[in-house]
């Protein structure tokens, strides 16, 4: 766990990313920019082989997003900006030695590629209710668990309706959209481990490979197939190595 004096922007030129907050976690899949505001303690963990490029924002910048943790679809320029910021994607040799006042331009232009793309619904928030917590650990036990909200409800000593008003005020979203995505994690950390669609879909509680890929692809914009086989080149056979740079704070 650490936490920064300046924001940061985490972006994943290849492989999943977690982001982890006190405010939830934060999916990164290939492509995708996650913010953190300056102070929130976090960490990283990687899932399969991952290209970690890390930015720090002075906070002349940083106040122009969001001062809650966020996630960005990174735009063609904003990709091709953070890798000209924290070097090559082969990682034969450093950073380019930029003059302070081009570093300057080039983190202006981000932010704005930023500023003008939607947030991704790719942060799941940290329940906080004791109740709330109790059916989030069950289902990250098992993301496979299908047990309707009422059963749940009932192991746990709550009702359906204190459930969902619980999920809708505190979370911001249904059971059930908290539920798939938390799925949609976990499929991304399956796919990156080497798995296929079919067997992830299985895995993370779909009945079909068609549920999945309707589910997926809402969430991360390409299918299961597309994104395993398209974000990189490396082997994600391999899980949990990561390597990146990161742009001096200074």
């Amino acid at each position: 766990m650490q936490s920064h004096e300046r924001g940061h922007l985490v972006y994943a030129a290849g492989g999943v990313l977690a982001v982890h907050t006190e405010r939830g976690t934060s999916i990164v899949p290939a492509n995708r920019a996650a913010w953190t505001p300056a102070g929130f303690t976090h960490h990283h963990r990687a899932h399969g082989d991952t290209d970690m490029r890390i930015v720090f924002l002075a906070p002349s910048l940083a106040r122009l997003l969001p001062d809650h943790p966020a996630v960005f679809l990174a735009s063609g320029l904003a990709r091709e900006v953070l890798l000209a910021l924290t070097g090559p994607r082969d990682h034969d040799g450093a950073a380019p030695a930029y003059s302070r006042s081009a570093r300057s331009r080039l983190l202006r232009v981000l932010v704005d590629e930023l500023r003008e793309a939607p947030e991704q619904p790719l942060h799941l928030p940290e329940p906080r209710d004791d109740r709330l917590r109790a059916i989030a650990r069950m289902l990250q036990e098992n993301p496979a668990n299908n047990t309707p909200l009422a059963e749940l409800g009932t192991t746990i000593g709550a009702s359906t309706r204190t459930l969902s008003r619980l999920f809708r005020n505190e979370l911001g979203m249904t059971f059930y959209e908290w539920r798939t995505q938390l799925r949609v994690y976990h499929a991304l950390v399956l796919l990156a481990d080497g798995h296929d669609t079919t067997q992830t879909a299985y895995a993370c509680g779909w009945s079909n490979p068609s549920g999945f890929i309707a589910a997926f692809t809402a969430l991360i914009g390409t299918t299961p197939g597309r994104h395993r086989t398209g974000r990189t080149g490396f082997d994600l056979s391999a899980g949990g190595r990561a390597w990146g740079r990161a742009v001096p704070q200074g």
